[in-house]
């Protein structure tokens, strides 16, 4: 706005400027001829130095707008990356650690049943022993029974030859 004023300024000057000169002209061509060359010269120069001033500006104006455009840009793109990426690393550790979890309560798991697997084992085999323990002190003891019945049934059987034997003896001896 400021600079609208002044090209208006100048506008108005120079116009003014030209006015005068003409008036003067009137009066004095030659001078007229030598001012108006001067004067238009000085204000073209001024025209153009205040125009180019305003192109510089206006120029610096858009230059800096833009670069504040694309720095915003620039920030909300690397705020949304950083968004995405920031996503996107929660996920992964999410991930990693539900994996790690999992696995460490496969593991768990594993070792418990392992565990339990062992000492059903344990108790089977104790059992198993025990078992054949048993089944052989019973055998034992049958096979020990049944040697004593039969050392019995021997002794019995030799008794009774003996038995036999004194009998037909003294029988024998008393005929």
């Amino acid at each position: 706005v400021d600079m609208v004023v002044v090209v208006v300024v100048v506008v108005v000057v120079v116009v003014v400027v030209v006015a005068v000169v003409v008036v003067v002209v009137d009066v004095v061509d030659v001078v007229v001829d030598v001012v108006v060359v001067v004067v238009v010269t000085v204000v073209v120069d001024v025209v153009v130095d205040v125009v180019v001033v305003e192109v510089v500006v206006v120029v610096v104006v858009v230059v800096v707008v833009e670069m504040v455009v694309v720095d915003v840009v620039v920030v909300v793109v690397v705020v949304d990356v950083v968004d995405v990426v920031v996503d996107v690393v929660v996920v992964l550790v999410v991930k990693v650690v539900v994996e790690v979890v999992v696995e460490v309560v496969v593991v768990v798991v594993l070792v418990v049943v392992l565990i339990v697997v062992v000492e059903v084992v344990v108790v089977v085999v104790v059992v198993v022993v025990v078992v054949e323990m048993v089944v052989v002190e019973v055998v034992v003891e049958v096979v020990v029974v049944v040697v004593v019945a039969v050392v019995v049934e021997v002794v019995v059987e030799v008794v009774v030859v003996d038995v036999v034997v004194v009998v037909v003896v003294v029988v024998v001896v008393e005929m």
